[in-house]
């Protein structure tokens, strides 16, 4: 691959940036050889020529494909080289806000300047137990792979945390310890752990400050072994310091601070105990007040201070040292404050002794006043001769001041220091430990002085073991693999660090210049220059002769020698350290006590005279003060020990990076950035991986990546090696370009980003051919549809053309065809006209003729009329005037014949005879009406055939009549005169004729238009009364639905607000057994040990009584109570006693009955009420109007019937409450038996008079309602008859019959004719009432037919197991029914004769109380006690299904019964048999009454299910196995407790064998901790099991083949800690083990309930663990994945239904990881796309949301990655939420659990005992 090759068009390279460092640019022309420059456009699209140098032909880096940007290891990207490792960090830091990135076996943290929420504990635990490159970068990460190394290879490890000041290595450093804490904490209760923990914020207090580039700086150097067991848990630590900046005690620059104990001292001096201090405020001390500013932003000093006492009281530091050690920090800061007053020209100066800060700093130190007041001002010069005392300067007592303050603070530091570890020592013999060093990083400042030297020293020698280790593990992979191996070329600075630690290098110059009595840092420079100009790392400043320069790794740095010596040599003056020794405080003294006895420190000063490190060997005591070691001499040997460490260790790296000099939070500046990274040794790895083969591909990810390049033959092979082989072979030519390993492929450095290039230009021309062929496609359908449209068009228009033409020739035909008509019309309107005159002319004169005729002759008749009619008006009138005096004589003597009669009948009325004969002779009325209407109904048919033989007799009459007329005429023809009178008499008649046929229909219309008014009204007045009905329900059902749904959701807030409480208070419990648990375990396993001590037998542990809650109280109760409201009633009965209960009980339950029946009878009447109701509205629209009126008759008699009803029910109930108001106060009062007799009868008395009553009261009314209805009907049909007689004509009036006969038969008829039509409706309803019965009977058939038609369907859907199975189920749900209305009838007749005894016993009772009336009330209690007695030995008697034992026999029952029994042996049994046998001995002791059996019994069997569980504490069988009896147990102590609350369930034979004498509610509560311990260890359990199947199987196995990409991975993923077998699972895995799980509990009889629950928690654990999984991978944050996600989730729901586990919660739980499947495969560009996935993602929070678009990795280069916009645009969404902050879920939370009552329907007597349980010794009794 040439040159040319790589610089094409479009191709993408870095160029130099004064700004940026690095800039990106693009190819616009195609590179050639020999070209001298470069064609490129910026980004910005500006052009750009690249010169290129033809001699050193250096062409700019290449930039690596947008696919491998963003890589979570830097050795991933193809081209390595400085401008991708920055751009990598920069994306990952900025867009990503990833601070952690991998560079091969370093990890680069970038510090962010703001706290993120990714060092949770659930953090912690996602990212333990996981391998190395399966995580996104962390620290955590790194100190995992520390953890598993040590653990497996049994070799100790270290941690190197490097970096620039406000890097972050403290905090870095901090959270690595806080990984080995949690995940190894101590097996003891030390709290080792939590001691190591403590120990950072002393030292951060004692040894931070904050300075311009850091607020928390870490001002020295440290190392902390952890020391671990063989177990691998925590078993104790030590610190070692280097390089302890004493100079900021006494200077701070501008912006910076003094240690922060200074501060934190300052703002707790007002507390009482530091009073007498002297302290005040921090700005008004010199040594912490130099910087300005006192405080920090966001920082607490005193509430970090109480952070720092509460570690010292943790870490063992007793009360007075910290008043010592506080007492010492605050001397310091008097001695910053002594006033020195210059003397005699300046050469001598004093401190007053007056001076208040003087005498603080001496009492606070116990040392003399006068003395240290002299000796500050005056030093002791020795000579071999004499001794003098010298004064000294001002200035040389400032420094002699300063020196003295550091050098206590020093002390203290190191004493603090020597504590710490002393409290984190153990005696405890150490396996391995795990170092984390916590040092600082090269430096390099305008000014860089012996403390700068001293730290680039330290990195070089780091380095060096940095690129060694580097290149080794190089080596070994190499190896590994089979590759050929070639020498890399690295950078080996062994030049440099000979240059400064070797013999007569610049550390042994600058210690012989010490030793010369005069010597000066001139004079060593220029040794320096004499000794090392040679050096190629070694250089002299042109301007300078005190400075020199050294060629570091990192950077040339140059020194200023000026200080060199006086540092080294770090003087202290001797009298003022004797002072101190002389302290009246033992601490105080002891601490300058060691200096000259104990082995030297190895600490050093930074920035000041002294450097003092304590040493980790002990170094030779030095003979005199001239032979003092120096501080470059101990700082050499100090770090030749810890690389002697390291070196015995295997490292891991961390370097910190810090992004900005300001501080800012996600503010990257590739300057420093690129400063950093060159100066940690990422650049270098870089270059020692990119010389090598630096890109690792595994053969089964290469071919999925790179198959598209591949040709179809080679596919076709089996051996994906050999094809892989192929293809490179073929795209690559230079062999040297690649090779293969093992397992792996290797490229050198751009092989990927070639084969990344072939891989796109195939996609690319494949894509542009799939365009060109739908662009074609397009194209022609268009060109298609454009010809139809001119086709179509076409043929409209020739259409149109057409048309218009027809149209015209229509037109000219239709013109043609008007003419001619027209003109026609014209000729013949001419012609008409003339002929119509003519024919009028004639008409005119014709009738004028006519007419006069016609006038002549009805003259003539005229005359004759009027005649006729003067005549008959003179007739008729005089008729009338005879006729009216007739009819006023006759109404004035019936009235009078009327009054007479009512004045009868109502003095006949009035009397009681009256009254008693309607009421007692009313049955006689019945039968005598009947039989007159039997009568009447002869007599009817006899007038009938009366009037048949009278209308025939007068029609013949007529008839003959007629015919005499017609003879008559015939004979009289010629006697004119005679046929007028006979004529005249005839239209007289018919005018009489139809005179009253008009007053007949006159009559009629007034009575239908009067009919009709009354029945309008009556509508009107039905349809207002409707109105109102409907309005009163409207407004029933509002304010009842408005009142219902208020109620409703109050009542669902406080449910779910107890139901909250309720869960919290269950977790909150159950937590405490848990650790209830957890303390009983650790109890047990001591008193193993002190057994196997002592090797005597232990005490055997009673279970704990002490807690008094009840178990039960998680369970709803249960009302049992059948009487309702007189509960109440009873319950005060009983405490009377059941004397005095038992004489009133039948009395009340007999009331009680007679008010249920009468209610049924309302209610009965109401339903046939409605029923007519509705009758009538029908019948008034279908029959006729007489009907009409008959039915709201009956509608009025039914209404006044329903009105009495519910009065007499409303007075009944009323006497009800009355008669039992009069029972609870007659059973309250301890009255005699006399007095209960009385009240007894008098009740009596009450009901029977109260039902007499109701029963006259019904018969009047009754009777009230006969004789109302009857008067109503007689004046009905009296009007009815006198129309009929006003209206009809009598044939046969002159025969004179008798009218009032006829009117009583028509009455007799219609009475007869309606109480025939009552029975009629009678029988109607009642055959309607059976038709309804039959058709609900034929419903319900239907309805059952139809559910056994669905369930055959159902069942011929399954499978045959499946059919069988559902079979079976259906025939027990059966067989259940009928079982249970078995039981129903059984309780019934049970009921009868309870109640049948019952009252027996109180006839009994009231026989014996008659017979004793003088007997006390004790006597009646002593005598019902002994028939309680003998009642209930007569019941023991029938007793069964109890099991006996001997007491000595009870632990070979515990053996044979509960630890030693396997599942297996009762697998054939009944679920759940070693619960009911135990219930059964339970029983027996229960039985017999013996206590301390019971007790025994219970303690032995719960004793031995813990031992068994602690036995089989992995064995998820078993545990599910005592889980389930020991909530069966539980069930059976409760339902056979004789608690109303838990029988409701049971049958009559399973209430016999409930316990008779003892309460075992305590053992209850054992029994609930007990199954809670079982429930929690099954979880863990199954939890385990599933918990390493989970990533796998859910996020990594692939589902659906072929769906996901594969990405490059880099060489991060052969961490070290990965086991070499496979170790993947697939769903179905899953899928397997949970129907194992499932099948076991259902196989065992676990509650389905608890099921549930497990399932609930172990799809709550896969949720968790996914999720977790997926917020901290990058490579599984793809479109693809969470395609597979999603298919794997439905997989799981399926599985769900299947199992019937839907109503579990189970798949709610699974909601997170669903939606974030779906925030996966969304779009995510627009703001649309943002609102989508807000109202999506409910279920995650908002950090969850923003990681995962973070993560959202694109696996192809035509996915588009998440912008930073978008990524805001969600924030912004989301700001509103209140979510909780931490990022992960806690994949440890558990739900509580709740055991629901379940009874079982078992009767103990039905249960058998195989022989193969070795229970021979039972015996059933």
């Amino acid at each position: 691959m040439s040159t040319a090759q790589l610089y094409t068009k479009y191709t993408r390279v870095w160029i130099p940036d004064p700004d940026e460092v690095w800039r990106s640019a693009e190819i616009i022309k195609d590179y050639k050889e020999g070209d001298k420059s470069l064609h490129l456009k910026l980004e910005d699209e500006t052009l750009y020529e690249y010169p290129i140098d033809l001699q050193g032909n250096e062409l700019p880096f290449l930039r690596n494909p947008d696919i491998l940007v963003g890589e979570n290891d830097l050795t991933a990207l193809s081209y390595l080289h400085e401008p991708a490792v920055l751009h990598n960090l920069k994306v990952r830091f900025l867009e990503s806000n990833h601070i952690y990135t991998y560079c091969g076996i370093v990890l680069v943290a970038i510090n962010p300047y703001e706290q993120l929420p990714i060092y949770e504990q659930d953090v912690i635990y996602a990212y333990s137990g996981q391998n190395m490159g399966d995580m996104d970068p962390h620290i955590f990460a790194v100190a995992e792979e520390a953890y598993k190394q040590m653990a497996r290879d049994e070799k100790n490890q270290s941690i190197i945390v490097s970096g620039e000041s406000g890097a972050g290595k403290t905090v870095s450093a901090k959270y690595a310890m806080r990984f080995f804490a949690t995940v190894g904490g101590s097996a003891s209760d030390t709290n080792i752990e939590a001691k190591v923990l403590a120990s950072s914020p002393i030292m951060e207090a004692i040894g931070n400050a904050r300075t311009t580039r850091n607020d928390n700086s870490s001002r020295f150097g440290k190392y902390i072994q952890i020391g671990f067991d063989k177990r691998y848990h925590i078993i104790g630590a030590n610190m070692r310091t280097y390089l302890l900046e004493k100079s900021r005690v006494v200077f701070q620059a501008e912006d910076e601070r003094n240690y922060h104990i200074f501060y934190q001292l300052c703002a707790s001096a007002s507390l009482p105990e530091f009073k007498d201090l002297g302290l005040t405020c921090a700005e008004d001390f010199f040594y912490t007040s130099q910087g300005g500013d006192t405080s920090i932003n966001g920082v607490d000093d005193a509430d970090d201070f109480e952070k720092t006492r509460h570690a010292f009281t943790l870490l063992g530091v007793k009360e007075s040292h910290q008043t010592t050690i506080f007492r010492i920090i605050a001397a310091i800061l008097h001695l910053g404050n002594l006033e020195i007053q210059a003397e005699r020209d300046g050469d001598a100066c004093s401190v007053s002794s007056e001076d208040e800060h003087l005498n603080n700093f001496c009492g606070l130190l116990g040392v003399e006043h006068s003395q240290m007041q002299h000796w500050l001002c005056h030093r002791k010069l020795v000579t071999t001769s004499e001794t003098y005392v010298k004064s000294m300067s001002v200035q040389q007592v400032v420094n002699a001041r300063n020196a003295l303050a550091k050098h206590i603070y020093a002390r203290l530091f190191n004493w603090i220091v020597q504590h710490i570890n002393k409290a984190l020592h153990t005696t405890v013999k150490q396996h391995s430990f795990i170092g984390v060093l916590d040092i600082y990083g090269f430096e390099t400042f305008e000014v860089n002085s012996f403390e700068q030297f001293c730290i680039n020293y330290a990195n070089e020698k780091l380095q060096q073991q940095f690129n060694l280790h580097v290149f080794k593990l190089e080596q070994e992979e190499y190896m590994k693999e089979g590759i050929p191996w070639t020498l890399i070329d690295f950078y080996d600075n062994q030049p440099c660090i000979d240059l400064i630690e070797a013999k007569l290098g610049i550390l042994d110059l600058l210690d012989e210049e010490c030793k010369v009595p005069k010597g000066t840092d001139q004079n060593w420079a220029q040794k320096l220059y004499d000794r090392h100009a040679s050096s190629q790392h070694f250089q002299k400043p042109r301007m300078s002769n005190t400075s020199f320069i050294v060629l570091h790794f990192a950077d040339k740095v140059e020194y200023q020698s000026e200080g060199f010596l006086e540092k080294n040599r770090d003087t202290v003056y001797e009298e003022q350290i004797n002072i101190l020794k002389a302290s009246k405080y033992q601490m105080v003294a002891d601490l300058f006590q060691d200096e000259k006895d104990a082995a030297p420190t190895t600490s050093m000063a930074k920035g000041t005279s002294k450097i003092s490190v304590r040493s980790a060997r002990p170094v030779i005591k030095a003979a005199n003060k001239e032979h003092k070691k120096t501080v470059g001499h101990q700082f050499r040997n100090s770090l030749h020990l810890l690389m002697e460490t390291l070196n015995a260790t295997t490292p891991h790296y961390v370097r910190c990076i810090k992004p900005n000099d300001e501080k800012l939070p996600f503010k990257f500046d590739p300057k420093r950035a690129v400063q950093q990274l060159r100066a940690c040794g990422v650049l270098e790895t870089i270059r020692i991986s990119a010389a090598g083969f630096p890109s690792r591909w595994s053969y089964h990810d290469f071919f999925n990546r790179y198959r598209v390049l591949m040709k179809k033959r080679d596919l076709s092979k089996n051996d994906k090696k050999q094809i892989c082989q192929t293809l490179l072979e073929d795209l690559i030519k230079d062999p040297d370009k690649f090779q293969f390993g093992r397992t792996k492929i290797f490229f050198r450095a751009g092989q990927v980003a070639y084969l990344e290039k072939l891989r796109a230009d195939k996609f690319r021309a494949a894509t542009i051919m799939i365009q060109k062929t739908v662009r074609g496609w397009l194209q022609r359908v268009k060109y298609k549809r454009l010809r139809k449209a001119a086709m179509v068009i076409q043929r409209y228009t020739r259409g149109h053309l057409a048309r218009r033409l027809a149209e015209h020739l229509r037109r000219t035909r239709a013109a043609i065809i008007f003419q001619k008509q027209y003109r026609m019309l014209r000729i013949l309107r001419a012609f008409q006209r003339v002929r119509n005159a003519t024919i009028t002319i004639q008409a005119f004169a014709r009738g004028m003729f006519v007419r006069r005729i016609y006038r002549k002759i009805l003259a003539e008749h005229k005359a004759t009329i009027l005649q006729k009619y003067a005549r008959g008006w003179l007739a008729r009138t005089r008729f009338r005037r005879v006729r009216g005096a007739t009819i006023v004589l006759q109404c004035y003597y019936r009235r009078m014949k009327a009054r007479q009669e009512l004045k009868a009948l109502r003095i006949e009325a009035r009397s009681a005879q009256h009254l008693k004969k309607l009421n007692i002779g009313m049955e006689n009325k019945v039968v005598q009406l009947q039989r007159k209407i039997d009568e009447q109904n002869k007599e009817y048919k006899l007038l009938n055939e009366q009037l048949s033989m009278l209308t025939s007799a007068h029609s013949s009459e007529v008839e003959k009549l007629k015919k005499e007329l017609v003879q008559y005429q015939q004979s009289h023809r010629g006697d004119g005169n005679q046929l007028v009178s006979l004529q005249e008499e005839m239209e007289h008649l018919r005018l009489e004729l139809e005179k009253a046929h008009g007053e007949r229909k006159v009559v009629e219309d007034s009575y239908v238009k009067e009919k009709d008014l009354l029945r309008k009204r009556i509508s009107d007045l039905e349809e207002e009364n409707a109105l109102l009905k409907q309005e009163k329900e409207e407004l029933n059902s509002r304010i009842l639905c408005q009142s219902e749904d208020e109620f409703a959701r109050n009542t669902v807030e406080e449910n779910i607000q107890m139901k909250k409480e309720l869960e919290e208070e269950r977790s909150r419990y159950q937590n405490l057994v848990k650790e209830y648990s957890r303390l009983e375990q650790r109890y047990d396993n001591l008193r193993d040990e002190m057994t196997i001590i002592k090797q005597a037998p232990g005490h055997r542990r009673n279970p704990s009584n002490q807690s008094s809650l009840e178990s039960d109280s998680n369970y709803p109760s249960i009302s049992t109570s059948e009487i309702g409201d007189t509960e109440d009633v009873i319950q005060q009965v009983e405490e009377v006693g059941m004397e005095k209960a038992a004489m009133d009980m039948t009395l009340f339950l007999k009331l009680q009955k007679r008010v249920r029946e009468l209610e049924q009878e309302r209610k009965k009447l109401q339903t046939q009420l409605e029923k007519k109701e509705q009758e009538s509205k029908k019948s008034q629209v279908i029959e006729t109007k007489t009907e009409v009126t008959s039915d709201h008759e009956d509608f009025a008699y039914n209404s006044l019937k329903r009105q009495e009803l519910e009065s007499e029910n409303k007075k009944l109930k009323n006497d009800l409450n009355e008669l039992r108001k009069a029972i609870a106060d007659r059973a309250t009062q301890n009255n005699s038996s006399n007095d209960i007799q009385d009240s007894y009868n008098l009740l009596l008395n009450q009901l029977k008079s109260a039902n007499e009553e109701l029963e006259v009261r019904k018969e009047e009314v009754l009777i009230l309602r006969t004789q109302i209805m009857k008067a109503a009907q007689q004046k009905e049909t009296g009007k009815n008859m006198e129309s009929i007689t006003t209206n009809a004509s009598w044939p046969n009036s002159d025969k004179h019959i008798d009218q009032e006969d006829a009117i009583e038969a028509y009455q007799g008829m219609c009475e007869t004719n309606r109480l025939l039509e009552a029975q009629l409706q009678d029988q109607k309803r009642e055959h309607e009432e059976e038709v309804e019965a039959l058709k609900n009977q034929v419903d319900a058939m239907k309805e059952e037919l139809e559910k056994q038609h669905q369930a055959f369907l159902q069942t011929l859907q399954l499978s045959p197991e499946a059919q069988v199975e559902f079979g079976l189920q259906q025939e027990i749900t059966r067989l259940t029914n009928e079982n249970l209305d078995l039981k129903e009838l059984l309780e019934k007749l049970e009921k009868n004769e309870k109640k049948l005894k019952k009252q027996l016993k109180i006839y009994m009772k009231k026989v014996q109380d008659f017979e004793a009336s003088q007997v006390t009330v004790p006597a009646e209690r002593r005598q019902h006690e002994r028939n309680m007695q003998v009642v209930v030995q007569r019941k023991e008697k029938d007793f069964q299904g109890m099991l006996e034992y001997y007491k000595e026999d009870e632990p070979l029952l515990i053996r044979n019964l509960v630890t030693d029994l396997k599942p297996q042996a009762v697998s054939a049994t009944v679920p759940c048999l070693p619960a009911y046998i135990l219930y059964m001995c339970i029983r027996h002791a229960d039985y017999i009454n013996d206590d301390q059996k019971v007790h025994s019994l219970l303690t032995s069997t719960i004793n031995g299910i813990k031992k068994v569980l602690k036995k089989h504490n992995d064995d998820f069988q078993m545990t599910s196995f005592w889980l389930a009896n020991t909530c069966r147990l539980l069930h059976c102590l409760k339902q056979y407790s004789g608690d109303a609350g838990f029988m409701t369930q049971n049958t009559p034979k399973q209430n016999e064998h409930c316990l008779k004498n003892f309460d075992l509610t305590e053992y209850r509560q054992v029994l609930s901790h007990l199954s809670i311990q079982i429930y929690q260890q099954l979880i863990k359990i199954a939890e385990g099991i599933l918990q390493p199947m989970i990533v796998s199987a859910v996020l990594e196995n692939e589902s659906i083949q072929g769906l996901s990409g594969v990405k490059p991975m880099g060489y991060r993923n052969r961490s070290s800690s990965m086991a070499d077998g496979d170790s993947s699972y697939s769903l179905d895995a899953i899928i397997r083990q949970l129907n194992t799980f499932h099948s076991i509990m259902c196989d065992q009889g676990l509650d389905p309930e608890i099921v549930q629950q497990v399932f609930k928690q172990l799809f709550y654990v896969i949720n968790a663990v996914a999720l977790n999984n997926l917020l901290l991978r990058k490579d599984v944050c793809s479109w693809s994945t969470g395609m597979q996600l999603r298919f794997n989730i439905s997989q799981l729901e399926e599985w769900l239904r299947g199992k019937n586990l839907q109503q579990s919660g189970a798949a709610q739980t699974l909601e997170p990881l669903i939606q974030a499947a779906q925030l996966l495969q969304l779009k995510k560009k627009t703001s649309e796309d943002a609102e989508a996935i807000c109202s999506l993602c409910t279920s995650l929070t908002t950090q969850q949301i923003v990681k995962i678009l973070n993560l959202y990795t694109p696996v192809n280069e035509f996915e588009e990655r998440v912008t930073v916009a978008f990524i805001r645009d969600i924030q912004m969404h989301l700001q509103e939420r209140n979510d909780p902050p931490q990022l992960l879920l806690d994949f440890k939370h558990m739900f509580p659990v709740l055991f629901p009552f379940n009874p079982s329907s078992i009767t103990m007597d039905s249960i058998h005992l195989p022989a193969s349980l070795n229970l021979e010794f039972l015996h059933k009794v």
